[in-house]
């Protein structure tokens, strides 16, 4: 879901009123990074008094489930107003997975307290590890929002990646990766049970078609594991561009079993047939659109191959919505706000058919003839 910046005053958790955040003379709104760069930075930078600031900043925004709203410009430093309404927020139940909260939160902890070694960071992130295992549904799988599990809400959601961002965070804290090694063993061997039910979860939601496996649809049901819509231009379908995610998730496991390599396959297979040629998505500008551009799609024999977000189950035909959900086959026929505001087109399963998936190949190749 798109990134639209606000200022939302939220939460205190695991921080008293007499919680310290660096630099507090500093002015209200400075800031050195914008927190969509936090996991940008040079390893020896986690451990600078700008970045303990800032995670003290992160840790005034948990929510008391344990988890973080999304779309909040955590690096600029506080008013004593804000902090105080922040702990107005702090039962909000807003905690979500979404657009990389919550999974971003705890990965820059990490860093900060692997750097540092504070204990008011650790305690934030075992915090948010809890949460994340209190979320997950008993089939595997998450849904967007926790404990706001309403609409569509509670819909396991491979949107933007949310669900494959915390089986990643899990699987490395599992895996004791360096930077998790303060986590403690039996949240260590939750991580890695949550992790191994996730997978199952990926393998039983491949949406199946005509007795073949192809790839998912960007959420589903959190009963059934149907495909399921979301917002009113989200419908149901196969996600040409969440699904690229997925796969990739699942080449990173080592040693996979028949099971894992079907899937892989069969989406690979599906990416393929579903590459649509001879077109650009590009932007032009356009006066009369509100936005002052429009984006187009153009014939052009020599562009590179591009797949359409979301594509009908059944027929394989590329599908577009606007607000009103009426399904059309043409992008040009939805309404200006949502054509512009949306990212109808990817080119990202290029990338997973080129490189990833031959390096995983001859991987696993590697693999076989090395226990032959």
């Amino acid at each position: 879901m798109r990134l639209i910046t606000s200022v939302i005053l939220v939460v205190v958790f695991g921080v008293g009123s007499t919680a310290v955040v660096s630099s507090r003379a500093a002015q209200a709104g400075s800031s050195t990074i914008k927190w969509h760069d936090a996991l940008r930075q040079k390893p020896n930078w986690y451990g600078s008094d700008e970045a303990v600031r800032i995670a003290d900043n992160v840790l005034l925004y948990q929510r008391n489930s344990g988890g973080w709203p999304k779309n909040i410009e955590m690096a600029p430093t506080l008013t004593e107003q804000q902090r105080a309404e922040t702990i107005k927020a702090k039962a909000e139940d807003d905690s979500t997975i979404d657009n990389g909260a919550t999974s971003t939160q705890l990965i820059y902890l990490a860093r900060v307290y692997a750097s540092k070694g504070l204990a008011r960071h650790r305690k934030s992130f075992l915090g948010g590890v809890d949460y994340l295992l209190k979320a997950q549904y008993d089939n595997g799988g998450w849904p967007q929002y926790y404990p706001r599990l309403t609409g569509y809400y509670k819909h396991i959601t491979f949107n933007d990646d949310a669900m494959i961002n915390v089986m990643r965070l899990l699987r490395d804290v599992a895996q004791k990766k360096a930077v998790y090694k303060f986590v403690d063993e039996a949240r260590r061997a939750r991580a890695e049970i949550a992790v191994a039910q996730g997978i199952d979860c990926l393998l039983k939601t491949q949406v199946v078609v005509r007795g073949q496996r192809t790839v998912w649809c960007a959420q589903h049901d959190e009963v059934t594991l149907a495909p399921a819509p979301a917002r009113r231009f989200e419908p149901v379908s196969l996600s040409g561009m969440e699904s690229v995610g997925i796969v990739r998730f699942l080449i990173e496991i080592d040693h996979p079993g028949a099971p894992i390599v079907s899937a892989i396959e069969s989406a690979v297979a599906w990416f393929k047939t579903a590459q649509l040629n001879g077109i650009r998505w590009i932007e032009q500008t356009d006066a009369t659109k509100s936005s002052g551009f429009d984006h187009v799609v153009v014939d052009d024999r020599t562009a590179p191959p591009l797949w359409a977000r979301f594509y009908e189950i059944g027929s394989n035909r590329p599908i577009f919505s606007g607000r009103d959900s009426v399904i059309r086959y043409n992008v040009a026929e939805i309404e200006d706000e949502r054509r512009n505001g949306y990212r109808w087109y990817t080119d990202e399963p290029a990338k997973l058919l080129t490189r990833d998936y031959p390096a995983w190949l001859a991987k696993i190749g590697a693999s076989k003839a090395a226990r032959n």
